[in-house]
């Protein structure tokens, strides 16, 4: 039987494997550390890593002395994350079920897969102690667009479909707005262009990530639209040495909950 299939788990139309996930995105928890180095976790704090996939930097977070809880919607990744010796649990990030237990909510390359932001949202305020932040990087407004209109064309060129739109991507108003709803006090918030290095090239991250918009293709089909995605793209996204980028924009935002003395102030936010 082959492992990597057999292990496999499929979370809103996306498949997830930890093996695959750690060979051909290894650079994910890497590139969270300047969002870390934002959240600036403290011995003795309660802290939520809200899609805390495979625990590799969750477990960066713990080393502060902080401790960390991650939840991720994926079987298979959590599995790995314990295996890393974190505390993590599977749960969805849509329906967190913590009350007033944390200081901080962490949330590195997450937050684009839960697309119903408001819920996500109103689970966050209501783990968070008063006072608490919520401090995250995920894909911002225009986030891998080359990659989604390479693969819609290679999509249309073979029928295979239009696919729904498989991420949120919010701009940086949009998202600030959607925090000030849910009683959050905005405290940064940005996006940041990010071309990112792909160690396994397109085809390793299409291998990783691209499943929403392939679930429902033919695998013969699936095949040749990948083969047409990769030369679409190779002009704008390879350099003359052969390395790959992904057009990558983060949005990065640190923000906190009301505490009692802003109600007492006239300020809820």
């Amino acid at each position: 039987m082959n492992t990597d299939i057999a292990s496999a788990t499929t979370v809103a139309g996306q498949t997830w494997n930890a093996a695959r996930y750690a060979h051909n995105a290894g650079f994910v928890p890497t590139l969270g550390a300047p969002v870390a180095e934002l959240l600036a976790a403290q011995a003795g704090e309660r802290i939520l890593d809200l899609g805390c996939g495979d625990g590799v930097l969750t477990a960066q977070l713990a080393a502060s002395g902080a401790q960390v809880i991650g939840v991720d919607a994926s079987p298979d990744l959590v599995a790995a994350a314990v295996e890393r010796g974190v505390d993590a649990r599977v749960m969805d990030g849509h329906a967190l079920t913590f009350h007033h237990a944390f200081d901080a909510v962490f949330s590195n390359a997450a937050l684009h897969w839960m697309r119903q932001p408001e819920a996500v949202l109103s689970g966050v305020q209501r783990a968070l102690k008063p006072g608490g932040r919520f401090v995250g990087e995920f894909g911002g407004h225009g986030n891998v667009a080359a990659i989604v209109t390479a693969l819609r064309a290679s999509l249309c060129a073979h029928d295979a479909g239009e696919p729904t739109f498989a991420w949120f991507f919010p701009t940086a108003d949009e998202y600030a707005a959607l925090l000030a709803e849910h009683r959050f006090h905005v405290e940064q918030i940005a996006l940041i262009p990010r071309p990112t290095p792909l160690p396994t090239g397109i085809a390793g991250w299409l291998r990783t990530f691209a499943d929403p918009f392939l679930a429902d293709v033919e695998a013969h089909v699936r095949r040749r639209v990948l083969e047409d995605t990769e030369t679409l793209l190779r002009p704008a996204l390879c350099d003359q040495r052969g390395q790959w980028h992904a057009d990558y924009v983060r949005l990065r935002f640190v923000a906190r909950t009301s505490t009692p003395s802003d109600f007492k102030q006239g300020n809820p936010q």
